[in-house]
């Protein structure tokens, strides 16, 4: 599990993050939401350790990264998988030797290994046709995938999705949510996803943080948030069209219902 205990983060005297404590959820899909300049990815760079935080304690199973000498959070690194909003994949490297690159660095498996690892990564996101083929030459969805395969090459304990749906059509959006839902639920690995996207939340959000202006304001399930007291979380998933409809007609059920039982 992953504990945050009261983090603050300030830049130059201004705080972007303001005394956060919660917690992500151990094998399930854990997404921190909220409108652009909410601090969503300054949040999860304080995560994996790429920024430290002005104050406060993030632990992984016990254990507090911001107290963690350089050795050891490079330690800690190899239990991390990362997705990156762009993909970041190596223009010169073929798709499956991007997949190799992070067992290449890291891994003390020989070549023939790696690559049957590499392989069944490509396998598991459905791109083994694509395996000989470089970045320039695919789509934008097979990226994501291809930049999912690479993030599991380690069999991490941990996954980090920074907006993995940016730029993608609703239905490719779609198919990279339940991937992502799909290896938390298959390898037991703790994702932790940062998006504005409303639908991949109700798709595939067991746990999720609302982030407003650096204040953690609500925590909860996708079953409670569209019942959820509080107001300026509503106005964040209302914000849509699709979520208005959806609160009107969920209105007018209630309304329905409650005629009926006077009239009986």
């Amino acid at each position: 599990m992953i504990q945050v205990r009261n983090l603050i983060k300030e830049f130059e005297g201004r705080l972007v993050l303001d005394d956060i404590t919660t917690s992500f959820k151990k094998g399930a899909v854990n997404m921190i939401i909220g409108k652009s300049g909410s601090g969503k990815t300054v949040f999860l760079k304080c995560l994996i350790g790429l920024i430290q935080p002005s104050s406060g304690e993030i632990r992984y199973e016990g254990r507090n990264i911001t107290e963690m000498r350089a050795r050891e959070v490079k330690r800690l690194r190899r239990d991390m998988g990362m997705l990156f909003q762009g993909s970041a994949l190596f223009d010169s490297k073929t798709v499956l030797e991007n997949v190799m690159f992070p067992l290449d660095m890291f891994s003390r498996k020989n070549q023939r290994e790696r690559k049957k690892r590499a392989e069944f990564c490509l396998e598991r996101v459905n791109l083994s046709h694509a395996a000989d083929l470089y970045p320039s030459e695919i789509s934008g969805g097979m990226m994501k995938r291809a930049a999912i395969a690479r993030a599991i090459a380690l069999n991490p304990r941990y996954l980090f999705c920074d907006e993995p749906n940016s730029g993608l059509d609703p239905k490719t959006s779609q198919l990279i949510d339940e991937l992502i839902s799909d290896i938390t639920a298959d390898f037991g690995i703790t994702s932790i996803v940062v998006s504005h996207d409303m639908n991949s939340v109700m798709n595939i959000g067991d746990n999720i943080i609302f982030l407003n202006e650096g204040i953690l304001e609500w925590q909860g399930s996708r079953d409670r948030i569209m019942d959820a007291k509080n107001e300026k979380l509503n106005e964040f998933v209302f914000a849509s069209e699709l979520f208005k409809k959806i609160k009107v007609a969920d209105y007018i059920i209630s309304e329905s219902n409650a005629s009926e039982q006077q009239d009986g």
